[in-house]
């Protein structure tokens, strides 16, 4: 997930069990190899060499399972999740994670969880961590695992699916996972507030945020000056609630409407974490409180903001630069300016991620365990090393 192009060796196995065989070559040959899904986030983490073998998963497509009544399936690494939503849809439910997709919609199920991906929903459902049950997976001996189940239930012991989801690859390649599904709201709506001062804006939005109301999310969005706060409902009286998130808004003093199509504005939302071509996106990991800190210094820095109001997460999108350097320093400007924030580049050209690190990571005993999990399940090195956290 780290480079364009192909590797000089490209598996496309058709069946998990020629997935496990490609595995379990390249780990006795000890050549490096990465999953690929459909390749919507190669321009994610430290870039490296190109690999040795590059595992294409598309072949691995097909939703294996979707039981109705208990609300949970199982997916296989390579599925387009548009298209599993689609088939959730038609049953009235949902996979409460909903990120960027990218062009028609051909993310997959695979590297949407490997990246620990999310987008608005995040608010009300939580991460990947939270809607993944169980999950199939292969290391780099060739050894086929299995944690979780298909109920939803917790259980004693390793958390094998929360432990990949967010692992970037680097421990092993997903097969499949299980997940937990939600019902599907029958009507949608919207309120928004807008306001051209950071600190109104934070305001509305925390008090948004706090107010007893049944919120599917919270976000925010900030550029050339002027922002808003959007907060959305579900259910037959979506409306009526959005109408009620309206009287917050006003009270926070910010000027608001309701948006009953509201389908574009969250599109929009969630496009804005992504970067434009040549451009730049850094993620920021913060709290409510340091919200219009955050909206300053991404104002000084030229880049517009989109964020989960209630979680103090943030993605700032940096337009392209003619010289790369330039990304570099307006970068190390934001990471200065917003610390002790972490802030991750998540996507940015190559020669940026080459001069920086990424993942804004010091060194440390959370680092030190990193490493021994991954030596624990790559010892070898195979599975899309350097790509992560310390050059894992």
């Amino acid at each position: 997930m780290t480079a364009t192009g192909e590797s000089s060796h490209a598996v496309r196995p058709s069946s998990a069990d020629e997935a496990v065989e490609a595995l379990r070559v390249a780990g006795a040959e000890g050549r490096r190899l990465r999953a690929r899904g459909a390749g919507t986030k190669l321009g994610w983490g430290r870039p490296t060499e190109e690999p040795d073998v590059d595992l294409y998963l598309s072949g691995l497509d097909r939703v294996l399972e979707h039981n109705e009544g208990d609300l949970t399936a199982v997916l296989e690494a390579g599925t387009p999740l548009g298209r599993a939503q689609a088939q959730f849809a038609e049953a009235g439910q949902m996979l409460a994670l909903d990120p960027p997709l990218g062009p028609e919609d051909a993310a997959t199920a695979g590297g949407v969880f490997a990246t620990g991906d999310s987008g608005p929903l995040r608010h009300r459902y939580g991460s990947g961590r939270d809607v993944i049950i169980g999950i199939g997976v292969v290391m780099s001996d060739g050894m086929r695992a299995r944690a979780g189940g298909k109920v939803i239930k917790n259980v004693a012991g390793y958390d094998l699916a929360k432990l990949f989801t967010g692992s970037f690859g680097t421990l092993g390649v997903i097969l499949d996972v299980v997940v937990r599904l939600h019902p599907l709201d029958p009507a949608l709506a919207t309120a928004r507030g807008r306001a051209d001062d950071p600190d109104r804006l934070a305001a509305a939005a925390s008090r948004l945020a706090h107010a007893r109301m049944e919120t599917m999310a919270v976000d925010v969005g900030w550029s050339g000056g002027e922002g808003h706060v959007l907060a959305r409902f579900g259910g037959q009286t979506a409306a009526d609630q959005a109408r009620a998130g309206v009287e917050v808004l006003s009270e926070a003093g910010v000027d608001a409407d309701v948006i009953e199509d509201d389908a574009s504005v969250w599109e929009a939302q969630r496009s804005g974490q992504r970067a434009e071509e040549s451009g730049a996106v850094v993620r920021v990991s913060s709290v409510q409180a340091e919200l219009p800190r955050v909206l300053r210094a991404a104002e000084r820095a030229g880049a517009a903001v989109v964020g989960r109001a209630g979680l103090g997460l943030s993605w700032l999108r940096l337009n392209a630069r003619p010289d790369p350097a330039e990304m570099t320093d307006a970068i190390e400007g934001l990471r200065a300016e917003l610390a002790p924030a972490p802030c991750v580049v998540q996507d940015a050209p190559a020669e940026v991620r080459a001069a920086i690190d990424p993942w804004h990571e010091t060194e440390g005993p959370g680092l030190v365990l990193m490493r021994r999990v991954k030596a624990r399940f790559d010892p070898a090195g195979v599975c899309n090393s350097g790509v992560y956290v310390g050059g894992i």
